[in-house]
């Protein structure tokens, strides 16, 4: 094999660090025969089990989300015209915990239009339902949604593995299945559900849209990694993220078994244009709402403006917002803007 340079792509909100990976790299007899059943559609029998065949977008279309009844755990103190609920429900297998928002007063008659919320980027140990996201939440309950902030698999009280949002689906598998969930309960109109994200569920809101098209609208805040290309590009930088962590070291591990087999993030390789996101915006069917600070020190507004581009050229239904001087959880004084125009944006595609 020829010399090969070292690079790191640091991908915080969620994030793989990729050790020693190589530019250029050449694959060996395995790693070529092993793409090839890729790039004929089966599942190399070499890839670790957490890059099942639901990484690639066109499998994860393929798979059933039947999600199941939600189950109202504990309720909480109530917000100012809303009632809230810890509650769970089951993603492959496992009970996925989150914090539920229902508006108080007379129900319509089909049901509270709802909204999957889908945080981003805190270390799983750290992790905890009741915290961060408070803000966010409360004003989207005020306006009159069923607001349901799932904790993602391995996150408090949820179970399974922390997987990571980028080089895997289980977040997205997870998300998905709170839409189908929410479908069942009582309070929610069931054609009238979206979803919003933040920073690694940038990843995770953008590519459930692409499979599940019962998702009416999307927003996502300061989002990441969408072509993976721009995740070389750009890479992430997230304070937050111990390196030296159990899930740090798993993830280096699943990210450098899958480059090994499959080679360097390339988009003339067919493997990675099925992960890319930017392959399938020409089929996305709901409209999608960006907003990102342009000194984000987090993620590179440019993950935004390439996704706009891309959204652009293939006449996807979108809107972008860019604030200046704003951190990555687009604080005061962006905040207030970016929320009114989120609410406004969920109260044209789902109420209107």
């Amino acid at each position: 094999m020829s010399s090969m340079a070292k690079v790191k792509l640091m991908t915080a909100a969620g994030l793989v660090l990729i050790g020693a990976a190589v530019i250029g790299l050449q694959l060996d007899r395995l790693g070529q025969r092993q793409l090839a059943r890729i790039e004929a559609g089966d599942q190399p029998s070499q890839l670790p089990e957490v890059f099942s065949s639901d990484f690639l977008v066109p499998n994860l279309r393929r798979r059933q989300f039947t999600g199941s009844p939600v189950s109202l755990d504990q309720e909480l103190a109530v917000g100012s015209n809303y009632r809230r609920y810890l509650a769970s429900y089951q993603s492959d297998g496992l009970r996925i915990n989150g914090l539920l928002t229902v508006p108080s007063g007379e129900r319509p008659a089909c049901g509270w239009p709802a909204i999957v919320f889908n945080h981003g980027f805190i270390p799983p140990q750290q992790y905890r339902t009741q915290q961060r996201y408070q803000a966010y939440v409360d004003a989207l309950a005020r306006s009159g949604y069923v607001v349901f902030k799932i904790d993602f698999r391995g996150h408090d009280q949820s179970e399974g593995v922390p997987t990571g949002a980028y080089f895997s689906s289980g977040y997205a598998i997870d998300a998905i299945n709170a839409v189908r969930s929410l479908q069942q309960f009582e309070e929610v109109d069931p054609e009238r559900i979206g979803m919003w994200g933040h920073s690694m569920s940038g990843n995770v809101t953008l590519k459930s849209m692409l499979v599940d098209d019962s998702i009416k609208a999307g927003v996502i805040w300061a989002g990441a990694v969408y072509s993976y290309q721009d995740l070389v590009d750009y890479r992430l930088n997230d304070a937050s993220y111990d390196p030296d962590s159990d899930q740090a070291e798993t993830n280096r591990r699943q990210a450098s078994e899958l480059l090994r087999v499959t080679g360097d993030i390339d988009l003339d390789s067919q493997f990675w244009q099925q992960a890319a996101l930017t392959s399938y915006l020409d089929e996305l069917e709901a409209p999608l709402q960006l907003h990102h600070g342009q000194d984000d020190p987090v993620v590179s507004v440019q993950y935004s403006r390439d996704l706009v581009e891309e959204l652009e050229a293939v006449g996807a239904r979108h809107q972008y917002f860019e604030y200046a001087s704003s951190d990555h959880d687009l604080g005061e004084p962006a905040f207030a803007t970016a929320m009114r125009r989120t609410i406004e944006f969920y109260d044209q595609h789902l109420k209107g």
